[in-house]
């Protein structure tokens, strides 16, 4: 499976050079990367949320080396659509002291068939492959390898031709987020493009990404999740996914934000805490959901969602953005009063109505690769910034 023209040194994978996952799960073939723990994994047997958690999003691979050459196996599981065109390969992107130095891909793997009209799956097994980057830069150097942020990824091998070692704490700032798709990184050109990842280059920080797609549910198991988690600075992003799924009135909606909340700040009782409201998305701004895929767009192979819902639902308590800003900035203000550390952001400073207008949703939820780095850019300098929620007090 691999050249031979180095000797080559295989290092076991484990936790002290793998940032980003909260799990680690012994496979038939290697490590398979979790960013949720198993007994929360085992509260809930929703299919998507099975698939995206195991999707490592913001998971990297991260060590200290002399080394020219690197080589990972890995056994990716890659998503078909049937009707829609072939997904794209998942993208590895190479950091060498923290800069972007090399992509690539690995062919093969498992493939998991699914057929959005009828709401099924398939799975079909496949090799592994092999990720390999050379010519790396002469001198000891840190090397990250962040996986496909939206492709299961099973580790088998590390290689290398010369020894790692963990690389030591560098004193960063640990940020927890969770959010839904969005925050997972969907559409976005790669890992380190994701705008939670962008975001935390930026602020100096440890990025653990906790944005699980179609997920962001005000699930009890993510609570307390996050509530275990060390972190030194937490952000929520909520609501897309709520209207999308038609998944509670607007009377269960604020306890379970509160629920939530309280949650976290058993584990975390000072950490600053921001609260953050869904950026603009016009189907679902005043039209509750569910939402659904356009099937007549699918047809013609592009992928589209539309919002089935009626706005005249909304006073009986349904669901949509403008209802869950208006709820979210209520709870913040009320809880602040005795909870300094908790803050609010309005998810269109992060991406508004100018923005949709110059860089429209492709798919009518999801932003693509430049308002990724948008978000990320404008989170950065709203939450690191010198007044903001996400300050650095030793700066």
């Amino acid at each position: 499976m691999h050249t031979t023209e180095h000797d080559w040194i295989t290092t076991p994978i484990t936790a002290d050079i793998l940032r980003g996952a909260l799990d680690l799960e012994r496979t038939a073939h290697g490590l398979l990367p979790h960013r949720l723990p198993a007994w929360a994994r085992a509260q809930c047997a929703d299919g998507q949320l099975t698939m995206a958690e195991a999707q490592p999003s913001g998971v990297r691979l991260v060590f200290r080396t002399r080394a020219g050459a690197v080589e990972l196996d890995t056994l990716p599981t890659k998503r078909v659509y049937a009707g829609a065109p072939p997904r794209p390969d998942g993208v590895y992107d190479l950091l060498i002291d923290g800069r972007l130095t090399a992509q690539s891909t690995v062919t093969g793997g498992n493939t998991l068939a699914i057929d959005l009209a009828t709401g099924t799956a398939e799975s079909h097994p496949g090799p592994a492959g092999t990720l390999r980057f050379a010519d790396l830069p002469d001198g000891v150097k840190d090397v990250e390898i962040w996986l496909p942020h939206n492709e299961t990824t099973e580790l088998v091998t590390l290689r290398t031709d010369a020894p790692v070692e963990p690389v030591p704490d560098r004193g960063r700032r640990v940020w927890l987020h969770h959010g839904s798709s969005i925050s997972h990184g969907s559409d976005a050109a790669s890992p380190t493009a994701i705008w939670p990842a962008l975001a935390a280059s930026l602020g100096g920080v440890e990025l653990i990404n906790l944005g699980l797609g179609g997920s962001a549910l005000l699930d009890p198991f993510t609570a307390r999740t996050m509530r275990d988690t060390p972190a030194d600075l937490i952000s929520i992003k909520i609501g897309i996914n709520l209207v999308n799924a038609d998944l509670m009135r607007l009377r269960a909606f604020g306890p379970a934000v509160h629920g939530f909340l309280d949650t976290i700040r058993e584990g975390h009782p000072t950490t600053p805490l921001l609260v953050v409201s869904p950026i603009l998305c016009p189907i679902h701004e005043d039209t509750p959901g569910p939402a659904s895929f356009d099937f007549q767009a699918l047809s013609t192979g592009k992928l589209r969602f539309l919002a089935t819902g009626d706005p005249a639902e909304r006073a009986a308590g349904k669901l949509t953005l403008g209802v869950i800003r208006n709820e979210l900035s209520r709870i913040v203000k009320q809880r602040a009063a005795d909870d300094p550390h908790l803050h609010y952001l309005d998810g269109r400073d992060l991406y508004g109505e100018a923005d949709a207008t110059e860089l429209p949703l492709p798919d009518e939820l999801h932003p693509d690769a430049a308002t990724h780095r948008r978000i990320g850019e404008r989170f950065a300098t709203l939450a690191f910034a010198t007044d903001g929620p996400f300050a650095d007090p030793s700066a």
